[in-house]
C-alpha cells in the first residue's frame, strides 16, 4: 500500500524552464542522516523583524527550481515580505503514506523549519504550506500530522493519498484548487478512492474535522470558477475549494505551463497569500 500511496500520481508535470539568476539560495541540510536539498528565497526587505514562512512543495518527478518557476512565488515573497522555501523530495518524490519514508519526509520538514528559525526571525504562528500534485498531497499530510507547526495549507491539484487517515491536533484552515479537466488526478476521484478521492469529498472531510457548517456556500465569481466555502468553523478554520473549468493538472495563473491546461481566471499564488495572511495560528 505504501508504494500505491507514493505513486498514485506517477505522471510528471511538464518540464518548466528556469532562470538560474533568479535562484537566490540553493543549499542543504542533513536530516535523519540524509543530505536534503532546498532553495531558499529571502526578500531583500528582510530586516530581522518577524516574518512568515511558506513551504512550497514540488510535484512528482519535479524539483525545487521548477516549483519556483511554476508558482512565481518568489516575486510575491518580495512584494509581501515573507520567506519562501522550496524543498526537494528524495528522488523527486514526497512520501505521503505511513511508514519510515513518510516519517523521514515529515522529519525533514521539521528539521528544515528549525534550521530556518535558527537563521531568521520567523513568526511561529505564520508558518504555511502549499504545493502541487504529489507536493499538494504532502501539504495535506503536513496539516494532518504537523498541525502544531503548520498554521494553514493551500494545496493545488493534490494527490491526497490516505486522505481519511487524518487526525490533526487542531482545526487547520484549508484552501485548495482543482481543475475539472485534470486527467492525472481526476476531480471526480479514481479507484481506489483511498488514494485519489473525489475532491469535493476530500474538502468536505476537512470541513467536518474543522467543525464547519456541513453545507458549503457556493458562488461563481467568474464563469469558469466555482467557489465552495465551508464556514462557521472552529477557530476560524474555514475550508475553501476553487473548482476550475477549462483547467487541467496545472497551477492556476502560471505563466510557464501550457495554456491549454492552465486557467488564467485565478492567480493561485496571489489568492494563497491573501488566505495565509488571514489565517495565522490561533
Amino acid at each position: 500500500m505504501l508504494l500505491l500511496a507514493t505513486f498514485a500520481c506517477r505522471r510528471s508535470i511538464p518540464a518548466i524552464p528556469t532562470d538560474d539568476e533568479n535562484i537566490l539560495g540553493e543549499t542543504q541540510i542533513v536530516s535523519g542522516g540524509v543530505t536534503r536539498h532546498f532553495i531558499l528565497h529571502v526578500p531583500p526587505s528582510y530586516n530581522g523583524n518577524p516574518v512568515a514562512l511558506v513551504l512550497n512543495l514540488h510535484g512528482y518527478s519535479s524539483n525545487s527550481k521548477q516549483e519556483e518557476a511554476l508558482t512565481g512565488m518568489s516575486p510575491k515573497a518580495d512584494e509581501a515580505r515573507f520567506i519562501v522555501v522550496y524543498p526537494d523530495g528524495i528522488e523527486s518524490t514526497w512520501y505521503t503514506g505511513p511508514g519510515a519514508q513518510g516519517d523521514a519526509d515529515q522529519q525533514f520538514i521539521r528539521d528544515l523549519i528549525a534550521h530556518l528559525e535558527a537563521l531568521y526571525t520567523i513568526d511561529p504562528k505564520r508558518i504555511y504550506a502549499t504545493g502541487i500534485s504529489n507536493g499538494g498531497g504532502m501539504t495535506n499530510r503536513l496539516a494532518c500530522d504537523m498541525a502544531d507547526v503548520i498554521a494553514a495549507i493551500a494545496p493545488d491539484s493534490g494527490a491526497y493519498n490516505f486522505w481519511q487517515n487524518c487526525n490533526p491536533s487542531r482545526p487547520v484552515p484549508v484552501l485548495a484548487f482543482h481543475g475539472l479537466d485534470d486527467n492525472i488526478i481526476p476531480y471526480a476521484g479514481n479507484t481506489p478512492q483511498i488514494m485519489t478521492p473525489p475532491i469535493e469529498d476530500w474538502a468536505a472531510a476537512w470541513a467536518a474535522r474543522n467543525g464547519c457548517a456541513s453545507t458549503p456556500t457556493i458562488t461563481t465569481p467568474v464563469e469558469t470558477v466555482t467557489l465552495r466555502t465551508w464556514s462557521q468553523c472552529k477557530e476560524n478554520a474555514e475550508v475553501i475549494l476553487y473548482t476550475l473549468a477549462n483547467h487541467g493538472h496545472s497551477w492556476p495563473g502560471s505563466l510557464v505551463m501550457p495554456k491549454n491546461i492552465t486557467s488564467q481566471a485565478v492567480n493561485a499564488t496571489a489568492v494563497i497569500w491573501e488566505f495565509f495572511k488571514q489565517h495565522p495560528m490561533p
